[in-house]
Parts: structure tokens; C-alpha cells; sequence
């Protein structure tokens, strides 16, 4: 699908596995999230803009390059927890926002209880986290957020996503790319991803 990145990668396939089997415990499903969200990372991160600096080694002068902005992870409460930790050892400088979104069961609208952003978004790279992507709602409720504090360059990380979402969420953001491990079939009645996982949330902390 156009603007959406399918990361084929043997490590993150093999451990998407892993988190889709129903006998995955939340001690192993936690672990194991941490390592997917930073193989994917290397992906979603590709084109940061970087610039060119000089610096001295022990030995001699050396070109080299540094990120141009500063990084904003944005978990979306409260799955997204799950995918940060592992991103911010790759990535120790970043700052960390939160957005907590609650789905209704009856109509699945994201309901927003939560948001603690920097301002002035325009100077960071973002990476918008959410394990699964599945009407769409949270991420386009997510990225108005965002986009009120003057967001430009956000990327969405999500675990699975469904065609459902994708398509809401670029109908409201037709630029913003999307970077998955699988673009799963379709969304059940309940707006849960098929095959999926079940709720990342709740596999993730045992509830």
C-alpha cells in the first residue's frame, strides 16, 4: 500500500511470530515487543535529515554526521509503553511525550484522557508508537494532537496494522508514512485486528 513501509526484516518476522502465539506469557510478550519496536526502528529512521561535522579522534580529525533535529517518541497510552524503553537505548537523547487515548467499545471512537507534549513541534522528528493499527482512530486523533502543536515530521511506528486503518488514517493524513510488520486481513465486529494479536495492552501487562 502507498506510504506504508512492510518490514520484511528475518529477526522482526521470526519475533512478530512469537507475539502472536496466544501461549506467549507477559514477561516473554514484553521482552519480546522491546526487541521488534528496535529492529523496526533502524527502518522508520532512515531518512532523518543529518548533518556534517568534523570531530577529533584520538588520532586524527574525522568527518562525520549528526541528526539535524532533535527526536520526539510519542508512545500512544497505554500499549505504546511497551515499544519505548527499547527505542530509547537506541536513541537516549530523544524527549517523550504521552497521549492516552481509550477506544469506546460501542462506537470504537478514541477518547483522549491524556497528553503531555512539548511545545513548538516543529523542530523535532516524531515518532508516533502504537503496537497495532486498527480502525485507525487513536493515530488520526493522536496526530490532530500533533498537528495542533505544529508537528511536520511524523512517522508512525505500529506492530500490525489493518487495511481499515491504514485507509482512515490516510484519508486524514495522506502524507504521514507508516512503518508495520504485517498488514494483517481485516477488522473483526469488535474492531480487532484478524489474525492479530488480540489486545497488545492487556498481553502486555497481564491484565
Amino acid at each position: 500500500m502507498k506510504g506504508v513501509t512492510v518490514i520484511t526484516h528475518p529477526l522482526v518476522q521470526h519475533n512478530l511470530t512469537r507475539l502472536r502465539d496466544a501461549r506467549t506469557q507477559p514477561q516473554e510478550f514484553r521482552r519480546v515487543l522491546g526487541e521488534v519496536a528496535a529492529l523496526m526502528l533502524y527502518e522508520a529512521t532512515r531518512s532523518f535529515a543529518v548533518r556534517p561535522v568534523t570531530v577529533r579522534t584520538p588520532l586524527a580529525r574525522a568527518s562525520g554526521l549528526r541528526l539535524q533535529r532533535e527526536v520526539l517518541l510519542v508512545p500512544v497510552l497505554r500499549a505504546g509503553l511497551g515499544m519505548l524503553d527499547s527505542i530509547l537505548q537506541l536513541i537516549p537523547s530523544a524527549r517523550v511525550g504521552f497521549i492516552g487515548l481509550k477506544r469506546e467499545e460501542k462506537t470504537l471512537r478514541a477518547v483522549p484522557y491524556h497528553k503531555s507534549l512539548p511545545r513548538r513541534l516543529e523542530r523535532f522528528e516524531v515518532i508516533l508508537i502504537d503496537p497495532m493499527l486498527a480502525t485507525g482512530g487513536s493515530a488520526v486523533a493522536a496526530m490532530d494532537f500533533l498537528s495542533e502543536r505544529g508537528a511536520r515530521r511524523v512517522r508512525l511506528v505500529n506492530l500490525i496494522a489493518a487495511p481499515e486503518g491504514i485507509r482512515h488514517v490516510h484519508r486524514h493524513y495522506p502524507n504521514l508514512p507508516i512503518f508495520t510488520a504485517a498488514i494483517d486481513r481485516r477488522l473483526d465486529a469488535r474492531g480487532f485486528i484478524l489474525p492479530g494479536l488480540g489486545d497488545a495492552g492487556d498481553r502486555l501487562f497481564g491484565v
